[in-house]
């Protein structure tokens, strides 16, 4: 299926630069963090601490707001609520602009083989989210991020500062946009 993009992404626009992941952990600062990204910054709607019923109304406030700012929405799994496209590990058969996960080589190349549009190349520094994990650093995501044909974006520890030390124009942060 090809990618189901909303006037936020023309379908041939690349990816945004920038992207939001939520999280249980900023959850209180969304509104705010949303309103305050450049326009067309993507935005990632993880929640997955959520009931069903509870992460569907989240859902709705958050991807209103993100339209708002004309950011690209997408959603963590296979349901079709509407977003521009799914977030997941190789194999999730969401719907539209497809971006899959990945921790290191195999994991690159099964989310190029399941023709990803994206990959979220993690953890590139030491995370809240993965505390004590191995990272990449910043020599090891650029061997795997050289080795993509598609757009990679980096997670895992992100901030603006981190961002520029890492010179890769594409990245996300759960925490680090504050």
């Amino acid at each position: 299926m090809a990618p189901r993009y909303s006037v936020s992404m023309p379908a041939r626009q690349s990816l945004p630069l920038l992207w939001l992941l939520s999280d249980a952990r900023n959850d209180a600062v969304l509104e705010e963090a949303l309103s305050k990204l450049p326009t067309g910054s993507g935005f990632v709607f993880r929640h997955y601490h959520l009931a069903p019923d509870v992460r569907r109304a989240r859902f709705d406030e958050l991807a209103t707001i993100a339209r708002q700012g004309h950011h690209v929405v997408v959603f963590a799994g296979n349901e079709d609520w509407g977003a521009d496209g799914s977030y997941g590990p190789a194999g999730h058969r969401g719907t539209g602009l497809r971006l899959i996960t990945a921790h290191d080589g195999e994991e690159l190349q099964a989310a190029v083989e399941d023709k990803a549009d994206g990959i979220f190349l993690s953890p590139v520094f030491p995370t809240a989210s993965h505390p004590g994990a191995h990272t990449l650093g910043v020599h090891g995501f650029h061997v795997l991020a050289q080795q993509s044909p598609v757009p990679v974006i980096a997670l895992g520890g992100m901030t603006h500062e981190r961002a520029r030390e890492l010179d890769w124009p594409r990245w996300g942060a759960i925490d680090g946009l504050g």
